[in-house]
């Protein structure tokens, strides 16, 4: 199996005769060029897993690829007149050779306040590569590469690193890393959350600012 990392958590996985690509968000680079997909794969509907003006013309390039989506990305390719799939938790299926088992079922807490969303992690290939989205799901099955969430609004270090050693692959490749270069995320979740009365201002590096 090999692997292209788009940044962020979009990642390609070339099995034997497949290529699935997986979680094509706003925050990663370059996936759109890729041809003679087999499958697209989406583990939840934030923004930066699946990107509503790129996907589109992904699965166009790619008419053979199926879409396959969690219960909570529904919405979301139904606005966008994509044919699709539901996976759920629990389902095994094959694309082409390829095994796929779903695993997990919701995504990590952000905070006590925003709701928890579905979210779906994928196994390939009885544990050959383990996606599992915006979560520290442990599969049941033995993972030998593990897709390692590593900076998030959701995330902690420590989480992380108690993550890789329940899972315990032989490799991890670090995913879901682009907020780490752009923090604007992080300061859209303090604003929204802040207590009424508070301001959140970002100011810039090196230039003097009024408070």
């Amino acid at each position: 199996m090999r692997i292209v990392h788009f940044g962020h958590a979009c990642v390609l996985l070339e099995t034997d005769g497949e290529r699935i690509l997986i979680d094509p968000g706003a925050f990663s680079t370059d996936f759109e060029r890729e041809r003679e997909l087999s499958a697209v794969l989406i583990t939840h509907q934030h923004f930066d897993h699946i990107d509503g003006e790129r996907l589109p013309k992904v699965l166009a390039a790619n008419p053979d690829a199926k879409l396959i989506v969690d219960p909570g990305s529904v919405e979301t390719v139904q606005k966008l007149n994509l044919q699709y799939e539901v996976a759920n938790v629990g389902d095994a299926f094959e694309i082409g050779g390829t095994a796929v088992n779903v695993v997990g079922g919701e995504h990590a807490v952000i905070h006590s306040d925003i709701p928890v969303i579905p979210n779906i992690g994928y196994v390939l290939d009885h544990g050959a590569f383990y996606h599992p989205g915006d979560s520290f799901f442990v599969p049941e099955q033995k993972i030998d590469v593990l897709g390692l969430p590593t900076g998030a609004p959701w995330l902690k270090a420590g989480e992380a690193v108690d993550f890789l050693r329940a899972v315990a692959p032989r490799k991890s490749v670090p995913i879901h890393e682009a907020v780490l270069s752009s923090p604007a995320l992080h300061y859209g979740l303090f604003e929204n959350l802040a207590p009424e009365g508070t301001e959140v201002q970002v100011v810039e590096r090196g230039v003097a600012t009024d408070l």
